[in-house]
């Protein structure tokens, strides 16, 4: 592989609305020296000609970024949403160190996946159910609503809070629509009727740095739903899992969501690969892009030289 030296070392942002967020990292790699491009997976191509395989990252092209740091992933059809990851696979093929990878991103951004692997290992979640079907969907969740348990209708790909519904009567479940051919129905936990809240736990390489507690005015906390965050201590509970569901799908860092029942039992509720932390920021003490960005390129220091994209 070729390789040329290149002055000021430069990042790929995949995203397609830097927004806060985008600024924040921006701002923390231009402090570290690095020049961060924001790129979209919508403009990346393969140039597979005269023999060779390059993947064309806008910007960078005949280059490949010396890292990159993942804020989003455009939808779309089946067929551009496989073309997107598989850009990303195809960038930590060539050595290039992606953050989070496409492997960490397919398990997280299908809910249905991640609870399946967390349950499989012991996580403790809510009882989940998910259909392609829309009878059996809707027999089960009349069966649970019956046996007097509220549930909550998700999209299987969202974030922030978009498109969740609260069913907590039978006759509810006529409202109730398919989200692209899948169902999938979570049991609603709460501690007490009318408070309430549930955490967010950001972990870094293996490690919670950082906890909020996100209530709501409503059943829903998100803060891109009208939550508000506050301080929470680093307990120890909900560092240990929050920190085994990140390292149970692989991730470099990772937003956990955690709730508790009246009882006091602790729940995962999702693990988010792209998470945001704008909420979390305003009552934590130290810059989680700093933090973000110090790991990020403690693994991709080592990159001295800019590579040729050619593989």
């Amino acid at each position: 592989m070729n390789q040329t030296t290149r002055a000021q070392p430069r990042i790929a942002l995949i995203t397609d609305d830097p927004g806060w967020h985008g600024r924040r990292l921006s701002e923390t790699f231009a402090a570290q020296g690095y020049d961060c491009s924001v790129v979209s997976l919508t403009e990346c191509a393969y140039r597979l000609d005269n023999d060779t395989a390059i993947l064309d990252i806008p910007g960078f092209y005949p280059h490949l970024p010396e890292g990159v740091f993942v804020r989003g992933i455009p939808g779309g059809s089946l067929e551009q949403v496989v073309f997107y990851l598989n850009i990303l696979h195809g960038l930590s093929q060539t050595g290039v160190k992606v953050y989070n990878d496409g492997r960490a991103i397919e398990r997280t951004v299908d809910k249905a996946f991640t609870s399946f692997v967390l349950q499989q290992a012991g996580i403790p979640m809510p009882p989940t159910w998910v259909f392609a079907d829309r009878e059996q969907a809707m027999q089960v969740a009349s069966q649970q609503l019956l046996d007097g348990h509220a549930l909550v209708f998700k999209p299987l790909f969202s974030s922030q809070g978009e498109g969740l519904q609260l069913v907590n009567h039978v006759d509810r479940l006529s409202t109730v629509a398919e989200f692209n051919g899948v169902y999938y129905f979570q049991r609603f936990i709460s501690a007490v009727q009318g408070d309430y809240f549930d955490w967010r736990v950001f972990v870094i390489n293996g490690k919670a740095i950082a906890a909020a507690k996100r209530s709501g005015m409503y059943w829903l906390n998100n803060v891109a739903q009208g939550g508000v965050c506050e301080k929470a201590s680093l307990d120890k509970a909900l560092c240990e899992l929050a920190e085994h569901a990140v390292a149970l799908l692989d991730m470099d860092y990772g937003g956990v969501d955690i709730i508790t029942d009246a009882k006091g039992c602790l729940y995962v509720l999702e693990v988010n690969s792209v998470p945001a932390w704008k909420g979390l920021q305003k009552v934590c003490e130290f810059s989680v892009a700093d933090c973000l960005v110090n790991d990020f390129l403690s693994k991709v220091k080592h990159n001295q030289h800019v590579k040729i994209a050619v593989f």
